[in-house]
């Protein structure tokens, strides 16, 4: 069964940054479709940025253009990088396929608050 672990949430102020790691179980190399997915506090789970079959990266519009997803398939980890960061960024974000195919991790936690 494949793991995925993220890590690298916690508390940031406002403006802030962090980044994202998801360390799988299993080599990436030929799973074209990863993404990262978040979920609010009483609101369904939302994809916010993924790679496209082809490569290319795409966002959600609520991040675009501050958050950057990269991946580095010699370690089976996908990144989020996120910047500027604001209080709506608060959730629980997890790293699956897009469409999410994989066994859920636990995700991390990101709080974004003054």
């Amino acid at each position: 069964q494949v793991q995925l672990v993220e890590s690298g949430g916690g508390l940031v102020q406002p403006g802030g940054s962090l980044r994202l790691s998801c360390a799988a179980s299993i080599s990436l190399f030929n799973i074209k479709a990863m993404a990262w997915y978040r979920q609010a506090p009483g609101k369904q789970r939302e994809l916010v940025a993924h790679f496209t079959s082809g490569g290319n990266a795409n966002y959600a519009d609520s991040v675009k253009a501050r958050f950057t997803i990269s991946r580095d398939n010699a370690k089976n980890t996908v990144y989020l990088q996120m910047n500027s960061l604001k209080p709506d960024d608060t959730a629980v974000y997890y790293c699956n396929t897009n469409p999410a195919g994989l066994v859920w991790g636990q995700g991390t936690q990101v709080t974004v608050s003054s």
